[in-house]
């Protein structure tokens, strides 16, 4: 169902708005408010009926509500004095009294009848904003219809890690099931459900063993994205189920933004939303090179302009200066920390319930304004809401690095490098789990995981530092000169007395074998 009013085109399948023939870039709870004030035209609806549709029952404040509704008015074209097509009621609320005409397809600027559902010609069915997602009955190929409650157990319990995935459009159970025990084509089903992509997969159990396999699908092309095999013994059925489950979810969401951003990049400039300029940004920030920052920052700026309210935007930009910070890349260091504490804490504002925006937004904050405690609750609560989201794992593992709890840091590096073992992140986790075993008094461990995440990324400062650390630690005076050489070249301003001001280490013992190891190395003291 299309509604067009004035010259404008509202499609709620595609979410997408043209005005005058011309595709409008609107952010996700913008449009959602004109859709809810178009589908409800009939009456006046009250701000808590827009917190209730438009933000979840969260409550935000009346600017918020004013600037999303300025913000409508300005894509579909009407003013605040005359209020021709969305009307303030004072004391009231708001109330849609464009003239609105319904129709089923729109093929052309207005005209009715597209092409019918099944024409080859016509697009990949409307997707929602979100990437979106299918995830099929699994076959069984053990020959025991009775056994088809434990495949259908570990599909559902997939469907409900995955449902933790904020942004990530999951279809429910009822839907997907439908396609049980028949032949299907992977691409009908896509537009069939409107979604991009579609999980598969198949059991099969012998001798007390159990075998999953799934593969990831682009239902718009029919590639194959991602395949892996689980298996276990039939001893804790339900401990298999959980574990199976997130194992796929752990693997599947990552998957999918990368393929997201590939579709981003292939965008042009002039069709890119607020979520489009943020998965190009988040391609930048993935590679980790100054340059990338460099190039990954104005994108979530630009992705923030569009849309005030993107939590993980705000989160990921503020992330950005962490990342320019703990590299020595700081053109003006007090402004850059201070505007990056501020973007984080925004994220933290904006994200209470997105694990995203809480992961990145915590562990700047905690960073840029010294606050680890506060960081280490955020990102417990980020795990919670999505316990298989990577990154909140090993970042939760940094902050307790530096927070004196190596143990517990190593688990967290482990339990992300489990979930994700071909993140393209993983040089941070790496980095992680070897300054937690140097803090833990294991300088080979140490040195091992350094020397990884090393040769993912030269140009890491924290890592290059801690290579000089143990390669002194270790002995290897002359090896440990030569990473402390390289060490200077990235940072000059480097010394043992500003330590602290880099990285946040709360306990004395930590500090004093990280910087002995600088000291021996050849760090200068002032």
């Amino acid at each position: 169902m299309h509604f067009l009013f004035g010259d404008c085109v509202l499609d709620p399948e595609r979410r997408e708005l043209t005005r005058a023939s011309e595709a409008v870039a609107l952010g996700p709870q913008v449009f959602d408010l004109l859709l809810f004030l178009v589908r409800n035209r009939d009456r006046v609806v009250s701000k808590d009926d827009l917190l209730d549709a438009v933000w979840d029952g969260r409550i935000v404040s009346e600017s918020t509500v004013t600037s999303h509704i300025n913000a409508v008015r300005k894509a579909i074209g009407d003013a605040g004095d005359t209020q021709q097509l969305v009307k303030t009621i004072p004391r009231k609320g708001f109330r849609f009294v464009g003239d609105v005409k319904e129709a089923d397809r729109l093929n052309g600027s207005a005209a009715l009848g597209a092409a019918p559902f099944d024409d080859p010609a016509r697009p990949m069915s409307n997707l929602p904003t979100k990437p979106s997602i299918a995830i099929l009955p699994f076959q069984s190929l053990c020959g025991d219809p009775e056994q088809a409650y434990f495949t259908d157990g570990v599909v559902e319990e997939i469907i409900t890690a995955l449902s933790r995935v904020r942004w990530l459009f999951v279809i429910a159970r009822n839907s997907s099931f439908i396609y049980r025990d028949c032949a299907f084509d992977i691409k009908q089903i896509g537009k069939e459900l409107g979604v991009g992509y579609v999980l598969e997969g198949s059991m099969r159990k012998a001798s007390g063993r159990v075998r999953i396999t799934g593969q990831l699908i682009d239902a718009t092309t029919g590639a194959q994205l991602w395949a892996e095999r689980f298996e276990g013994t039939l001893d804790d059925i339900f401990e298999l189920q959980d574990r199976i489950a997130a194992g796929v979810a752990g693997a599947i969401a990552p998957r999918v933004e990368l393929a997201e951003i590939e579709r981003a990049k292939h965008k042009s400039t002039g069709s890119l939303n607020a979520y489009d300029f943020y998965l190009r940004g988040l391609a930048h920030v993935h590679r980790g090179t100054r340059e990338s920052i460099e190039q990954a920052l104005p994108l979530f700026q630009k992705s923030i302009e569009l849309d005030p309210d993107y939590a993980a935007a705000h989160a990921m930009a503020g992330w950005c200066y962490f990342w320019r910070k703990v590299n020595g890349w700081c053109a003006d260091r007090d402004a850059e920390t201070a505007e990056g504490a501020r973007l984080a804490r925004r994220a933290v504002e904006l994200g209470r319930d997105d694990d995203i925006a809480l992961t990145r937004g915590a562990h700047a904050l905690a960073h840029l304004a010294g606050d680890l405690d506060t960081g280490i609750a955020l990102l417990d609560r980020a795990v919670f809401l999505n316990p298989n989201l990577a990154s909140a794992w090993f970042l939760g593992g940094f902050l307790r690095t530096w927070h004196g709890e190596s143990e517990s840091a190593i688990a967290h590096f482990e339990r992300a490098m489990q979930l994700n073992p071909r993140d393209p992140e993983l040089y941070r986790m790496q980095a992680g789990i070897g300054m937690a075993h140097l803090f833990a008094g294991r300088v080979d461990a140490a040195s091992h995981w350094a020397e990884l995440s090393y040769r993912n990324l030269p140009g890491f400062l924290m890592v290059v530092a801690l290579i000089a650390a143990t390669r002194a630690h270790s002995g290897r005076i002359s090896e440990a000169q030569q990473a402390m050489a390289q060490l200077r070249e990235l940072d000059p301003t480097l010394r043992i007395s500003n330590l602290k001001d880099w990285l946040p280490i709360c306990r004395q013992e930590d500090f004093d074998v990280f910087s002995k190891g600088l000291r021996i190395a050849g760090m200068p003291e002032h």
